[in-house]
């Protein structure tokens, strides 16, 4: 292996194969390392967190690391009407969030609201999957498995 170095971004750099982290820049690594675990876990089990009804009114939209001059700190996007709901709801949050972690990752949840429909976990249904344009594409394909395999692919999307 030969090494070459790289002022800008890393100190050492390896040719050949590398992990995916290692391609990553400085900076980045540092925001998923500081924010982005804590922030994507969070996401993830919203549903969870806060519940079915809290689910369709409110998302998280930020989070912000505890550092010297201030406490870890959620932003939630809520929307406008349903404010009291989640602010009432506030204190159960944090719980689930930290007892979910293990360890205290969340100190305050601030609110900010909005007007309009979720658009951050808004499922995207298709209702004709088969249309005329994708029968097209699919017609062009000449090998006769590979296309009744993908018409089928694309019956059984449509019933779920």
């Amino acid at each position: 292996m030969e090494f070459k170095y790289n002022i800008k971004q890393r100190t050492k750099t390896i040719q050949g194969l590398r992990s995916f982290k290692d391609t990553l820049p400085k900076r980045v690594k540092r925001i998923i390392v500081k924010k982005g675990y804590i922030y994507s876990e969070t996401l993830d089990k919203w549903r969870y967190i806060v519940g079915s009804e809290l689910f369709k009114v409110c998302y998280p939209k930020s989070f912000k690391s505890s550092n010297r001059a201030g406490a870890s700190c959620l932003n939630i996007m809520v929307k406008r009407g349903h404010e009291v709901d989640v602010e009432y709801s506030k204190k159960s949050i944090i719980d689930k969030m930290n007892s979910f972690f293990g360890y205290i990752v969340v100190e305050k949840v601030k609110l900010i609201t909005f007007e309009g429909e979720q658009e951050k976990f808004k499922k995207i249904k298709k209702k004709n999957m088969i249309k005329s344009e994708h029968i097209k594409k699919i017609s062009t394909i000449n090998n006769e498995k590979i296309k009744n395999s993908l018409i089928e692919l694309s019956k059984l999307y449509k019933k779920k």
